[in-house]
């Protein structure tokens, strides 16, 4: 029989935002993806800020266009990963209410679930092409030391788990907001036993918002 967990460990542990009848490992997984792309992203801006993360970088500071590139493309990644929150979270139900037009309505499961897919598939094919040009010589390569080459391999790494992590939180998304008559059980009808009101009449949950 294993050992409880000691209560001072179980305090240290961070508490995971997520909706009542959310699986811990669909929770887990969802806050997992922003850290994952995060290290790519810091990567990038250090680039863009000259710092010795290539050999390129003593021969000045890059382009305006192409650090707006650079930066943007770390600041999108980031915001997509951010979105697979909302598929533990309430707003991924509902939409918030500060949103235009929008504001109010449920969110549709399968609408939702599609479009998440649709980005595990970009994601693959990103990842396909950027194998292929690597092996293919194909673009200019970046000149960098062991060292460097072993940073750039530890921050983009984790990228690897962004397409896996994305798709299985979406199927677990859909198959909870789609049983149970299609009502999806994240209003409120979890293991809890919480009632559909629980954020409102489907309003959502202000802290969950975040």
């Amino acid at each position: 029989m294993p050992t409880p967990m000691p209560m001072p460990l179980l305090k240290l542990m961070p508490k995971i935002k997520a909706l009542p009848d959310v699986p811990r490992w669909a929770a887990v997984a969802a806050h997992a993806v922003p850290l994952v792309v995060l290290p790519s992203g810091l990567w990038r801006l250090a680039l863009v800020a000259g710092l010795p993360v290539t050999q390129d970088a003593g021969d000045g500071p890059m382009g305006l266009g192409e650090s707006v590139y650079v930066v943007s493309l770390s600041v999108v990644s980031e915001l997509l990963a951010l979105l697979t929150l909302g598929l533990v979270r309430s707003w991924g139900e509902v939409f918030p209410r500060r949103l235009p037009f929008l504001g109010g309505r449920r969110v549709n499961p399968a609408a939702a679930t599609g479009a998440a897919l649709a980005g595990v598939a970009a994601l693959c094919a990103l990842a396909a092409w950027g194998v292929y040009a690597a092996y293919a010589g194909l673009g200019p390569g970046v000149p960098a030391s062991p060292a460097q080459d072993a940073l750039l391999v530890a921050c983009y790494a984790p990228l690897a788990a962004w397409p896996p992590l994305l798709a299985a939180v979406a199927v677990a998304y859909y198959r909870r907001r789609t049983r149970g008559g299609g009502q999806g059980r994240g209003r409120g009808h979890g293991r809890h036993g919480r009632g559909r009101d629980q954020y409102g009449a489907g309003r959502p949950d202000a802290s969950s918002c975040v």
